[in-house]
């Protein structure tokens, strides 16, 4: 279960990460009034939980230095409403999710049968921003659905993802240092990408060092890459809960469906590898294809 746990994470994580690196997508703080993409960011990522203050999007976001996120928030929310960010996210997501697949709404509907079931019988507690999207499922448009159900099931993992990382005691900047450590992120852009400043980066290696998980060149030591892997490994555990509705075929068929869509995403070359969300290329997993 954890295995097809991983390969649905391989193949939804694609999808929604359409939103941070495809141009119309990137565009949306700007369209919108908002101060450069950072702002539109913290926005549009925190917008179904309404009008957050810097405080919770510190909290449910996980890894991101609270001064940055202060930045953005809650001075988006005199620009902006949730509401309109919602509606401006899934539209442009969509958007490019058709340019990429224009057959797309032909089969978003039996990707999302299946998305559906999953999404709506999974457990929201102590998972905030799972299930502030699930409550956003109900696009008419297909393709909108399609994303938002990609998302929620992302958010989801990302909610297990972080629940494991507070119960390794690891807080959110030794987090990053240590997926840098490991090669998991990339190294020259990784700190300044979530807000840390050099003396934060320095403070959680050493902390890190203490533990013995990275060595006095900043690189993970083997147990430091044992705790990489037991990480993901835990996190793939707790995102299997999503698959319990569906039976194992139904699972295969729904994997395979995403897959074609995955593949079409890869071509179009909208993705970066590496990139700082943590994806792997996905031929290169032995857990999708």
């Amino acid at each position: 279960m954890e295995l097809r746990a991983r390969s649905l994470w391989l193949l939804t994580e694609p999808l929604h990460a359409l939103t941070y690196f495809d141009e119309e997508c990137r565009g949306l703080g700007k369209a919108l009034g908002l101060k450069g993409f950072w702002m539109g960011y913290f926005a549009s990522r925190t917008a179904p939980l309404g009008a957050v203050e810097p405080a919770l999007a510190t909290a449910v976001l996980g890894v991101f230095a609270p001064g940055m996120i202060a930045r953005a928030l809650p001075s988006a929310w005199g620009i902006v409403s949730p509401a309109h960010v919602l509606e401006e996210r899934a539209r442009r997501a969509a958007d490019a999710l058709r340019r990429i697949h224009p057959g797309l709404d032909e089969t978003a509907a039996g990707l999302s049968g299946p998305l559906l079931t999953i999404v709506g019988e999974a457990p929201t507690v102590a998972r905030p921003l799972f299930a502030a999207n699930r409550a956003l499922c109900d696009h008419a448009d297909p393709v909108e659905r399609l994303w938002q159900l990609s998302t929620a099931v992302r958010e989801f993992r990302g909610d297990a993802h972080l629940a494991v990382l507070a119960d390794e005691g690891l807080d959110g900047c030794e987090a990053l240092v240590l997926a840098v450590a490991s090669g998991r992120v990339p190294k020259d852009t990784m700190r300044q990408d979530r807000g840390w400043t050099e003396e934060e980066w320095a403070a959680a290696a050493d902390r890190l060092r203490s533990r013995g998980l990275v060595d006095e060149h900043g690189e993970a030591t083997d147990r430091g890459r044992q705790e990489r892997t037991r990480i993901e490994a835990e996190t793939d555990r707790l995102a299997a809960r999503l698959l319990g509705p569906l039976a194992r075929p139904e699972t295969d068929r729904l994997l395979g469906g995403l897959e074609d869509v995955v593949r079409r995403i890869l071509a179009a070359q909208v993705l970066p590898f590496p990139n700082p969300i943590g994806l792997p290329h996905p031929a290169e997993s032995e857990s999708w294809g």
